[in-house]
């Protein structure tokens, strides 16, 4: 099979999967090495952009998805008339940070960071797609355990864990000053009862 008929097939294999493929499967797929798959990918990663189309092509932490560009959404939108881009609201950007450094990581430990209930925040984040239950901690009552998602890497134009910002000693002070903050208006507004 020539580099055209590769790349075609490639190409297919992605936009029908219309999801995030590992190379793994993609080299066992064309029946060539990775190194081999990995080179064909960059050249389509390339062309797309050289040749300014609609679509390009990401890596999210060793797999490859063919996406929409972003500055293509609005004519989409038109189109589909279904714009839901969801909102994090702070609340959700802290629990969703907690779960991105923590991983795996249960409810409960998320409450004792936050210092407040996580329940609708995890759930809220669970519909968006941007964490989901990655096993069972071996203890008492078996917690699940939370982590991010593939869309959690789209999300926020990352390939992989690795990529998130390094927090200092500073910013986790921020978070547990917000954290106590959120407490205390939950009290003064009565949401909360103390036991």
């Amino acid at each position: 099979m020539n580099i055209k008929k590769l790349e075609a097939v490639v190409e297919a294999i992605l936009f029908t999967m219309g999801e995030a493929v590992e190379i793994e499967r993609l080299a066992a797929a064309v029946e060539h090495d990775e190194d081999t798959v990995r080179k064909i990918l960059r050249n389509m990663i390339t062309r797309y952009e050289e040749e300014d189309r609609g679509i390009h092509l990401i890596e999210l932490d060793g797999s490859f998805q063919l996406c929409t560009k972003p500055e293509m959404y609005e004519y989409l939108i038109k189109i589909a008339h279904i714009p839901k881009k969801h909102v994090l609201t702070d609340v959700l950007l802290e629990t969703l940070s907690i779960i991105a450094y923590k991983q795996p990581i249960t409810r409960l430990e998320i409450e004792k960071i936050r210092g407040v209930s996580c329940d609708h925040a995890v759930n809220k984040l669970v519909e968006y797609g941007l964490i989901c239950e990655a096993g069972r901690l071996e203890a008492p009552g078996r917690p699940i355990l939370f982590a991010t998602t593939e869309e959690f890497l789209r999300y926020f134009g990352i390939e992989s864990l690795d990529d998130l910002p390094i927090l200092n000693q500073e910013t986790i002070e921020d978070f547990k000053e917000e954290a106590e903050q959120e407490v205390m208006r939950e009290l003064h507004h009565g949401e909360v009862i103390p036991e």
